[in-house]
């Protein structure tokens, strides 16, 4: 049931309380789209859709949360010794002078069409405020600060929201989209900067909680029962237009008028069959399948893929956080037993489902106007701890791009002998932004207002120019 309300609070948990109005519209025109739930207020001003410029149409992020070791992926030091190199050594790329940890060996075919910064740095070691600045290019007030949630004054938008605010649904789908679900600690507290903040839910990406991988998986909000067809669903959309006209003069108009867009959508995306084709992984065929891995992350990355064929101009796809993950270790965040880890659970679907997306865009044509950005929140410690893993490290980490707007074979920036800190070339969260916006064809300088009507930049951060293409 889709919930409407006037100042509503936001929780944890994202449910709003103190409602005035509940509309089951939805649920009784047998349409179900909770994650629509998230975009049901209007959205703040800005100076509008910018003119594009950039070689992207589209972005996906592969969000590796928990923090990836520098050293066994983009950054490999195998001149350091033993507690800081680890167990692996590094695998010569396809360009030369460019290796990678031997983990990545399928990546390391593909180096000719990435940049690799090597010298990123947020200076923040706490997951949740470190994701945050990763996530909207604004640092987190106070930084080092874990377990915190949503909120101002940490009310940036992130990438998506901002793409979403900024340029046109290019089909019946949202331009911005998240999945496989939202990031969080294993507490259960949900990172900032996973929404559109100042910017109001009407342009917040939409949320899929789904598991891919899974035999059989569907999304049933996006299924027509088997009693509705096509007539039978334009009937009931005249329905319930003819219920609004008759409700325009109601004190609440301005919440109708955004709850009737919402609706809008989700009768386009129900009477669209490409766009609800776009999230049923069973018209790819068992190799493609195959080749991105079985994993829900790859099947996720794989569903990033069928998304921008369908018009979504940002895909973030979060690592897939798991009921079985260790509480002393959960996905990337490798604080015990990481040489195990990498070997057996992170690095192998990671680099199989990385290097079938490129290869995929590459082959279908869209490499060069779709950007690829691999992330994470930060990196890890340079020594290992006493349990055979490393800890936070938000000095110095590495991100790869690939595709729309990057030129391939490139390293820009260095860390220092033991991956500690940066040599040269520093690059930070704001950089990232203010390019990824660029490659979009948006200027960084393009202005949002905030809730209190100031105007504010989209990204204030430098284009990483050494990079582009």
């Amino acid at each position: 049931m889709l919930s409407l309300q006037q100042q509503p609070l936001r929780l944890c948990d994202g449910i709003r309380r103190r409602e005035v109005l509940r509309a089951g519209g939805l649920s009784a025109l047998g349409l179900s789209l909770p994650m629509l739930h998230q975009n049901q207020l209007l959205a703040g001003n800005s100076s509008g859709p910018a003119e594009r410029q950039g070689k992207a149409k589209a972005c996906i992020v592969l969000f590796l949360m928990g923090g990836p070791p520098q050293h066994s992926t983009f950054d490999p030091k195998p001149q350091a010794p033993l507690e800081v190199r680890g167990e692996f050594g590094p695998i010569q790329s396809v360009v030369p002078g460019i290796d990678l940890c031997e983990l990545w060996p399928r990546t390391a075919l593909l180096t000719d069409k990435m940049a690799i910064l090597r010298a990123m740095s947020t200076g923040d070691n706490a997951h949740s405020s470190s994701g945050y600045y990763m996530l909207t290019g604004q640092p987190h007030a106070p930084m080092n600060a874990e377990n915190v949630n949503p909120g101002f004054p940490n009310d940036y938008p992130n990438l998506g929201a901002t793409v979403r605010k900024m340029m046109p649904a290019r089909g019946q789908l949202p331009a911005s989209i998240r999945l496989p679900h939202r990031i969080f600690n294993t507490d259960g507290s949900v990172w900032p900067g996973q929404d559109a903040g100042f910017l109001g839910q009407a342009v917040e990406p939409w949320l899929l909680n789904c598991q891919p991988a899974n035999p059989g998986f569907h999304i049933d909000e996006f299924s027509l029962s088997a009693d509705i067809s096509e007539q039978r669903l334009k009937d009931r959309k005249s329905l319930l237009n003819h219920i609004n006209t008759r409700l325009q003069g109601t004190d609440n108009r301005a919440i109708l008028d955004a709850y009737g867009n919402l609706t809008d959508k989700a009768f386009d995306v129900l009477s669209s069959s490409a766009a609800r084709q776009a999230f049923e992984l069973g018209h790819e065929s068992d190799n493609v399948r195959d080749r991105y891995g079985r994993s829900q992350f790859g099947q996720s990355v794989l569903m990033s893929r069928r998304l921008v064929e369908a018009g979504v101009s940002l895909v973030q796809v979060n690592w897939f956080r798991g009921p079985d993950e260790p509480t002393n270790a959960p996905c990337w965040d490798s604080h015990a037993s990481e040489a195990q880890r990498l070997k057996t659970v992170l690095c192998p679907p990671a680099d199989l489902a990385l290097s079938a997306l490129i290869e995929d865009l590459e082959t279908r044509g869209m490499l060069h106007e779709t950007l690829v950005v691999v992330m994470s929140e930060f990196g890890r410690t340079p020594r290992f701890n006493g349990a055979g893993g490393r800890d936070h490290w938000g000095h110095v980490f590495s991100v790869a791009l690939a595709g729309g707007g990057i030129q391939g074979g490139v390293v820009h920036g260095a860390s220092d002998a033991i991956g500690g800190y940066p040599q040269d070339g520093k690059v930070s969260p704001q950089d990232l932004t203010a390019t990824i916006f660029h490659c979009l064809g948006l200027n960084p300088d393009s202005l949002i207002t905030d809730t209190l009507g100031r105007p504010l930049p989209i990204s204030r951060g430098e284009i990483i120019r050494p990079i582009l293409s």
